[in-house]
């Protein structure tokens, strides 16, 4: 099952199939993506990606892989996660292979545990990723690593993963949501803007009227003057994201 709650402003969502090691079939990439536009229709401010138990997610269950639907279901969750217009953050606490990686990767931010092992192992199971996730692991890893896990076959531990930049920091799932918690009281609306401009450079696409209109929208919004009225004040900014 992929399990969901709210701390504050920051949204979990833990995939939860013991017996699996939480590889995903098609009910449950299906119910992740449903987990996450739900956190998003209740606005929250940050969301935090983990898995229950020893991994994050082994992959794709390869006794459904094959079935109907599975790969529009899979990237059509993925697509939900990078465009979500809050930071998404990976908590990685164990093994991410695969569709685990791929599920990694479309968060914005990663947080490894020592336990954490990073993989993409298509070639030794005669599969493949999409171009989205090729282009997308060597954008955020570098196009060395990205080479080394798909055509060398490597699997990245936390400490390797953070050195080549595929992790953003090393520790465990409560310092995710701590750094979420922190997130969750940044401006949103510069937040949505950043994160939507970064994407477009993982979808090659000009820049286009909606990210002038959202970085308008920032500088027009009231959270400027809030975050000029807090560093007069000496304070922590309130913003409201409108």
């Amino acid at each position: 099952m992929i399990l969901t709650e709210t701390r504050g402003r920051v949204g979990i969502v833990t995939i939860d199939r013991h017996e699996r090691r939480n590889a995903l079939d098609l009910a449950h990439v299906q119910d992740l993506r449903e987990s996450v536009d739900g956190l998003l229709s209740e606005q929250v401010r940050s969301i935090v990606i983990t898995g229950a138990g020893s991994s994050f997610c082994s992959g794709a269950d390869l006794g459904g892989v094959y079935g109907p639907g599975f790969r529009d279901a899979l990237y059509s969750a993925l697509d939900v996660i990078s465009s979500a217009p809050v930071p998404v953050i990976a908590a990685v606490n164990g093994p991410a292979i695969g569709a685990g990686t791929q599920v990694a990767i479309a968060c914005d931010l990663r947080v490894a545990a020592p336990s954490a092992r990073f993989a993409i192992p298509t070639a030794r199971n005669g599969l493949a990723v999409d171009p989205w996730t090729i282009r997308r692991l060597a954008l955020v890893a570098g196009g060395g690593p990205a080479r080394a896990m798909l055509l060398g076959c490597e699997q990245y531990s936390d400490s390797r993963a953070y050195q080549v930049g595929l992790v953003d920091r090393l520790g465990t799932f409560h310092d995710a949501v701590e750094w979420a918690e922190d997130l969750a009281t940044a401006a949103p609306l510069t937040l949505a803007y950043s994160k939507a401009a970064l994407e477009s450079m993982f979808e090659p696409r000009p820049w286009g009227e909606d990210l002038d209109r959202d970085f308008a929208a920032v500088w027009e919004s009231e959270d400027v003057e809030e975050g000029v009225r807090a560093r007069m004040e000496k304070r922590k900014p309130d913003f409201k994201g409108r």
